[in-house]
């Protein structure tokens, strides 16, 4: 999850009560928050990112659909592609399900093996987990990331 405009802790935070409160999803664990700085369209403040482990009843379709609802219900439109958003929750992972690109779904999120935001927050809760198609763990794509991009600081 992500959020780079108004109060960006909050945003987030209120995020992960909104996915907890619909009676749907349990938190497992959850990971430190970090300041980071955007990738793709950099012309735009940090963003707060964490990243969550739930327990849910809903199938990858259904858990999208209700990220959808909560961005919309936190304020979120549609903007410029990467741009800046009050809120951003997606799929990274799904069990071992691969779906590759089925109405706007894939997962493993396909950019997430890239991102710092993602891989950092990760490896706080999860560095063994394997990416089930590169068959890779967590800490280790975290490691073979370029140190020199994807700024990331934990919030305090």
């Amino acid at each position: 999850m992500g959020s780079n405009i108004g109060d960006k802790l909050l945003n987030c935070q209120n995020g992960i009560a909104a996915l907890t409160t619909s009676g749907k999803s349990v938190l497992h664990a959850q990971s430190q928050f970090y300041k980071t700085e955007p990738v793709d369209y950099k012309d735009q403040d940090w963003f707060i990112n964490a990243v969550v482990k739930i327990g849910t009843s809903s199938d990858p379709f259904q858990l999208l659909n209700e990220l959808k609802s909560i961005e919309g219900e936190a304020g979120r439109t549609k903007t410029i592609r990467f741009g800046p958003r009050i809120l951003d929750l997606d799929i990274l992972l799904y069990d071992d399900v691969v779906i590759d690109n089925i109405s706007g779904l894939s997962v493993p999120h396909a950019r997430m093996h890239q991102r710092r935001f993602v891989l950092r927050p990760m490896c706080d809760i999860a560095p063994e987990l394997v990416h089930p198609v590169l068959k890779k763990d967590m800490q280790y794509l975290l490691n073979h990331l370029d140190d020199n991009e994807q700024k990331i600081i934990q919030f305090k």
